[in-house]
């Protein structure tokens, strides 16, 4: 098993998610692709890692970060997906996938990752979940059309935290999507199984990479998000915190 990278923090109030932190492809694993194409957005959420680790300081809230490349095993699916081993991504084809062993990789890479989430949350009961994602400004295969929101807040039933969180960036000035450039009724496996079925509000933050693409992004979107993420957690506190 491969487990995910665990940063510890203050238990109770704020569980910082990334489903789509890293590249790495397990040695004994041939995607059958090039090197280069484990830096563009099919294999990773570029930026996502480095937004959840410095949310998590900010926020001294504890943090998991997969450890495979969503080209290996997309831990945001459900497990009969036929997107979690994918064989083509945004027109580019995976022919290592073609004949993956997909037990193997659900057992090694998929179970590991979602049993830390549900052990940190039967350990501290989390007001708030928050998954951090990044989207790129166009897609390859389409060639456009541009996307143009900074950041995009994803929800599916449970709408608690995402009502809040839209209503704090916009009142900034940000170009923010609901449910956009996807929506969460239909890619929200992780936190749907998390946080909703768990009553547990939730919600997913989308960054356009470009803006988190160095160090001065990651800083200035660290300070936009951290203070709304207390926020949201002192709001949903004070209402119970837990859906009924």
């Amino acid at each position: 098993m491969t487990a995910p990278r665990f940063i510890p923090g203050t238990p109770g109030a704020i569980l910082l998610i990334c489903d789509h932190a890293s590249n790495a492809v397990p040695p004994d694993i041939d995607l059958g692709i090039a090197p280069d194409m484990l830096d563009k957005h099919i294999a990773i959420d570029l930026g996502s890692a480095a937004l959840t680790e410095a949310l998590a300081e900010a926020l001294d809230a504890p943090a998991i970060l997969a450890s495979a490349s969503r080209l290996v095993i997309d831990l945001n699916r459900p497990v009969d997906s036929p997107g979690l081993i994918p064989l083509v991504s945004d027109g580019h084809p995976i022919p290592g996938n073609a004949d993956a062993d997909r037990a193997d990789r659900i057992a090694r890479l998929y179970v590991p990752y979602h049993e830390a989430i549900a052990s940190a949350i039967a350990v501290q009961r989390p007001v708030l979940l928050a998954a951090i994602h990044s989207f790129t400004p166009q897609l390859e295969s389409v060639g456009g059309p541009l996307r143009p929101w900074e950041i995009g807040i994803l929800s599916n039933n449970d709408r608690r935290a995402a009502e809040i969180a839209l209503s704090l960036l916009t009142a900034q000035g940000l170009v923010t999507g609901d449910n956009e450039p996807y929506s969460g009724r239909l890619l929200n496996a992780t936190l749907d199984r998390h946080g909703e079925a768990n009553g547990i509000a939730s919600l997913s933050i989308e960054i356009r990479n470009d803006l988190i693409a160095d160090a001065g992004g990651v800083a200035r979107w660290t300070t936009i998000l951290a203070p709304i993420l207390i926020e949201i957690r002192n709001r949903l506190a004070s209402n119970g915190g837990l859906a009924t």
